[in-house]
């Protein structure tokens, strides 16, 4: 082998440092590249959030769900759109420092492969919770029944979505599991009332009485804007043991059927009392029949002896 002079030291030395200088350089410009494409990326969904709330919020009903839902999807995005930069920076700058990515290409896709196929469940939640989201089949802040089971939606997420029922108990439902879906709170909701009156009541006065009573509750400023209609009577809906049955339905905004259901029936037994109108409750008439007359008993007097 030849001598190694120090000139030769010396410019190894010079070619390492300048291959660090440039490797340095070109990793710089590559986070640079990768925060200026995280900008482009947040501007980006910015704009397309702001065109997508313009565009449907004047057709909605409940002021801000649109607005709710967009902001939902557009954090999403965002998140798997910093994600898929910062792998690409990462990748990038292992190359410049020398690394071979092929290796790590490849062991990502086999490894994606077998989590795929170890990790079916997860999947399956990931998809059906993105589609929970995109169609807007239900909104933090909606009650909702879920496989049966009812409450407020605290939380939704990509894979879980999380109700609270009345007595506090939280309840966790995987996406992918949710096989029934019901939402009480959807653009409107609405109050349904049976009111069982007495036989002898004049069906067609009861009907006009609870027009009246709901129509007072539409002037009242606590509730004029919780009801968004006046109330709709069905008509007689059954003939029960001691009662009929008229069936009525109130539409409120959304979630405000119970506050409007509780004092539309405080109210109308008020309004019952005062004309007069009977709300029975269950009893039974019992007849004696007269098949059998009853025995005649004849008490004769005992004479003693004196």
């Amino acid at each position: 082998m030849p001598n190694t002079t120090i000139e030769d030291i010396g410019q190894a030395l010079l070619d390492t440092a300048v291959t660090m200088t440039q490797s340095s350089i070109r990793i710089l410009l590559i986070l640079g590249a990768g925060l200026v494409a995280l900008r482009v990326l947040r501007f980006a969904l910015h704009r397309l959030e702001m065109v997508l709330v313009n565009a449907k919020e004047p057709t909605e009903t409940v002021p801000g769900s649109t607005k709710k839902r967009v902001a939902t999807l557009i954090g999403i995005l965002v998140t798997i759109g910093r994600f898929a930069i910062w792998a690409l920076v990462i990748l990038i700058c292992l190359d410049q420092v020398g690394v071979n990515v092929t290796p790590i290409l490849a062991g990502a896709g086999v490894a994606g492969l077998a989590l795929g196929f170890g990790a079916q469940n997860l999947v399956r939640d990931v998809i059906s919770g993105f589609f929970m989201i995109l169609e807007d089949q239900v909104r933090i802040g909606d009650v909702a029944v879920i496989n049966g089971t009812g409450g407020l939606v605290e939380a939704i997420t990509f894979r879980t979505i999380i109700l609270r029922d009345l007595a506090g108990v939280v309840h966790v439902f995987p996406n992918g599991s949710v096989n029934t879906l019901s939402n009480m709170t959807k653009v409107w909701s609405a109050y349904v009332i049976d009111v069982g009156v007495a036989y002898k009541e004049d069906t067609d006065r009861v009907v006009e009485v609870m027009r009246e009573v709901a129509e007072s509750m539409r002037q009242d400023e606590k509730f004029a804007a919780k009801i968004l209609e006046p109330i709709e009577i069905f008509g007689v809906d059954n003939f029960g043991d001691s009662e009929v049955t008229i069936k009525a339905r109130l539409k409120t905004m959304p979630i405000e059927q119970w506050n409007v259901g509780r004092e539309y029936r405080r109210r109308l037994k008020k309004a019952f009392d005062a004309q007069g109108i009977e709300i029975p409750f269950p009893h039974r008439s019992l007849y004696m029949g007269d098949a059998s007359k009853p025995f005649e008993v004849l008490l004769k007097q005992a004479h003693t002896e004196s």
